[in-house]
């Protein structure tokens, strides 16, 4: 009797320590804040979320000052010609055919902006193309039109679909299904019913392939995007340096439904990961 209520104890205090696993695991990962989203009326980049989107959001701010200028000075240029130089203000036209110090200022100056620009160019896209090592090793395969995930590494892998996936219009059964998801109807195809959950400071590396046509796996706030082509397996990486919920999208056009196959990716804390992993070793064994 003892032997039995000692055995009936353990497997109460074990289903109990595993509610509770279970329970923080899905409160981590669902208590974020949505930080990289599209937002209606709004224009320019979604805020950065690792040092790649940095530099590429400092090399188009360098970019548009640079092209602003140009085109200021240019518009000026013709400005100061249609006045000084029509032909009643200028009746008489110049002959000459050579200027040698302008030939040569129009020649070097561009050679130095450009030269400028690859200074800054180079260096950011070679960060992007190098591979580093990385802390988790996720394969992302694109499929009409869905995603799956495996992380190599962990024996963990599963399937993410837009919530609401077949739908033409919100109706109250989806809106469901986001709040179940922890969700607003702002987030009807964003969300996913699955998503990318990765520890903050992390180096992520993800091998980036497809099953059919030709995706793109892309995820603005990280400043990442890499085409997955049937029968090759290409490669991005990405450190996040905040935590929250940000969201991508397919970006190669692959069929009737792509528009929807959305992407969630959850940043959250080292322990907050490790607390989802060990859930999803239990839910989505490879």
């Amino acid at each position: 009797m003892r032997l039995t209520n000692l055995f009936s104890g353990i497997a109460a205090t074990a289903a109990a320590t595993f509610a509770a696993t279970a329970a923080f695991a899905q409160a981590a990962t669902d208590n974020l804040t949505i930080k990289g989203a599209p937002v209606d009326g709004l224009m320019g980049f979604q805020p950065a979320a690792s040092e790649l989107a940095s530099d590429v959001h400092r090399l188009d701010t360098m970019l548009l000052w640079i092209v602003g200028v140009i085109t200021a000075f240019v518009v000026l240029l013709m400005l100061i010609v249609i006045v000084r130089f029509n032909r009643r203000a200028n009746p008489n036209p110049a002959k000459f055919t050579h200027n040698s110090p302008l030939e040569v200022a129009w020649t070097v100056i561009p050679i130095i902006i450009l030269v400028f620009i690859g200074s800054y160019s180079l260096p950011a896209l070679f960060k992007q193309q190098e591979m580093p090592t990385g802390d988790i090793v996720i394969k992302v395969t694109g499929h009409q039109w869905y995603w799956s995930y495996e992380y190599v590494d962990q024996a963990v892998a599963f399937d993410a679909f837009m919530i609401g996936s077949g739908e033409g219009n919100l109706n109250e059964t989806i809106s469901g299904e986001l709040a179940a998801a922890g969700y607003s109807d702002a987030e009807f195809r964003l969300a996913t019913d699955q998503a990318v959950v990765v520890p903050v400071g992390a180096v992520i590396l993800m091998q980036v392939t497809a099953a059919d046509v030709i995706h793109s796996w892309a995820m603005p706030a990280m400043g990442v995007k890499q085409d997955g082509v049937p029968g090759r397996l290409a490669q991005l990486w990405f450190q996040p340096t905040e935590e929250g919920i940000y969201f991508g999208q397919c970006s190669e056009l692959c069929g009737k439904d792509h528009a929807y196959m959305p992407i969630t990716l959850k940043v959250v804390s080292q322990e907050a990961y490790d607390a989802w992993l060990a859930q999803a070793k239990v839910d989505f064994p490879a």
